[in-house]
């Protein structure tokens, strides 16, 4: 007897192991059924499912070129066919919805004004003149180093004061 993918046939539970069940089928080859392919939820123990000796109908999932033969428990069993969920219109075909600032999802931006955190920055609307390069590197030096310095005396002082180190 061919075994053809897709058929369904009954077989005998041989063996079990901790990934599946061995069922031997008519014409005596053996296919293996999946742990994933036992029953359509999570299947944690096998035995819980199935024990040697036991009669189940199984399908053809695939037959490989060395001979080893999938078998399925779950997709032998027939059961109704779900509607068909409502085609979706592609994305360009979707009417476009312009946020206004009630409906603006928040993300990161602060709440109470359009200046970023921590007061710095320029205010959105606000032209800024352009600057040369060595006017913007002295600038961010400028800022860099005071940052630097800020951060310097927050962590001396939960040490304990001017670096003093603990042993």
């Amino acid at each position: 007897m061919s075994i053809e993918v897709g058929s369904k046939l009954q077989g005998k539970v041989t063996g079990i192991t901790h990934f599946g069940a061995f069922v031997e089928l008519p014409g005596g080859s053996t296919g293996l059924v999946h742990i994933s392919e036992v029953a359509d939820n999570y299947v944690k123990d096998i035995n819980e499912f199935l024990k040697v000796g036991d009669e189940v109908t199984v399908k053809v999932v695939n037959v490989e070129n060395d001979g080893k033969i999938g078998l399925s428990i779950r997709k032998a069993v027939d059961r109704p066919e779900r509607p068909a969920a409502p085609e979706r219109p592609a994305r360009s075909e979707r009417p476009s919805r312009p946020f206004n600032n009630s409906q603006r999802p928040s993300g990161n931006r602060p709440q109470g004004g359009n200046r970023p955190q921590g007061g710095r920055g320029p205010r959105p609307n606000q032209a800024r003149p352009s600057l040369s390069f060595e006017d913007k590197m002295s600038r961010f030096l400028k800022d860099s180093e005071e940052r630097i310095s800020t951060l310097k005396r927050q962590t001396e002082s939960k040490r304990g004061g001017r670096g003093a180190r603990r042993g």
